[in-house]
């Protein structure tokens, strides 16, 4: 009998270290492609260049929204604006990390799909902030700047501005294919009322977001003509350099220009006068709300999904009839970086 009820204790014990190694735990890890239970939730955060102003804000505004939420955020970038390779490298960085999420701001909408669906596979889920994707279900959702609408609202600020004057214009581009450059340049066009390619175009460039190649490129335009009136800049870098270079030939008083960003600096060279008008955008709510999603998703499993327009405000001192706009004042207040 001793050797039965011994037998018998070490069946019962064993059954229990079965059922309690498949079963025990009681903490739910959500989805993702990291366990929970290891610590806080690990975010991902892929940014074009860690030096823009912008981007810096962002992941600033990330960090804060990460911290207060208990996460671990874990910022990388591309070395410069379009450094798609570099890009495609910090997502599969953050996947060995293990992170429950990836918010990225693509520089190539289409050149960072693979990489993307990579860490979908693994479980992981992934956010466009600012920036769509091509397609656009290469990620789960994206919080964002309408950028085509932006870019209508500098178009008809410029038209309206001139007065009635044709367009005689510059436009300095960013990245050539970038979605939020596409969509920008597409709605500035719509905005001031010209085809691509319309005469009234007399020069364009890319500038890939930089001041000082947006300065070189207007430089080499104006070298070809000095007559003209308007100017598209994707971003404020973009337009400071344009600003420069219209500067040293005397021009800024002869030429408007719009811009989009938002930024604080952009801000203050509306008041100063350099840009006619700029149209914010608002990036630390984009990273708050991208933040947000990934602690939901890793607590419930529920991946969000759709196109968030995160919203936009045309900014001038010197407003025109039939274009909503608010003052520098209101900038200053909201601006970022």
């Amino acid at each position: 009998m001793g050797r039965s009820r011994t037998l018998i204790k070490l069946v019962l014990i064993g059954s229990v270290a079965v059922l309690c190694a498949a079963g025990c735990t009681s903490q739910r890890t959500g989805g993702g492609g990291s366990d929970a239970s290891s610590g806080p939730i690990k975010i991902g955060l892929v940014t074009k260049t860690d030096t823009n102003p912008y981007f810096v804000t962002l992941r600033e505004a990330a960090k804060a929204a990460a911290q207060q939420q208990g996460a671990e955020l874990v910022a990388l970038a591309g070395k410069f604006d379009g450094d798609n390779e570099g890009q495609v490298s910090a997502i599969e960085n953050l996947v060995q990390q293990g992170v429950k999420g990836i918010l990225i701001t693509p520089s190539n909408s289409g050149g960072i799909i693979n990489a993307l669906k990579q860490a979908k596979d693994r479980g992981i889920t992934v956010i466009a902030l600012d920036t769509e994707t091509d397609p656009k279900d290469a990620v789960d959702a994206t919080w964002a700047t309408d950028n085509t609408s932006a870019g209508e609202k500098q178009g008809a600020y410029v038209k309206a501005a001139l007065n009635g004057a044709e367009p005689k214009l510059l436009m300095v581009n960013g990245t050539p294919g970038a979605a939020v450059d596409t969509q920008r340049h597409t709605g500035f066009l719509k905005g001031i009322g010209l085809a691509e390619g319309a005469p009234q175009i007399v020069g364009a460039g890319d500038a890939n977001g930089d001041q000082n190649i947006a300065q070189q490129v207007t430089e080499n335009l104006l070298q070809r003509s000095t007559d003209v009136n308007a100017a598209y800049t994707m971003n404020e870098p973009i337009g400071r350099g344009v600003y420069a270079a219209l500067a040293a030939k005397n021009l800024t008083g002869k030429v408007v220009i719009g811009s989009i960003d938002g930024g604080c600096q952009g801000v203050a060279d509306v008041k100063a006068g350099k840009y006619a008008a700029t149209v914010m955008q608002f990036p630390k709510k984009m990273a708050a709300e991208g933040v947000a999603a990934v602690v939901n998703f890793a607590k419930t499993g529920t991946k969000a999904s759709g196109f968030h327009d995160t919203g936009s405000e045309l900014i001038t001192d010197k407003p025109v009839a039939g274009l909503p706009s608010k003052d520098t004042t209101y900038g200053a207040q909201n601006c970022w970086g």
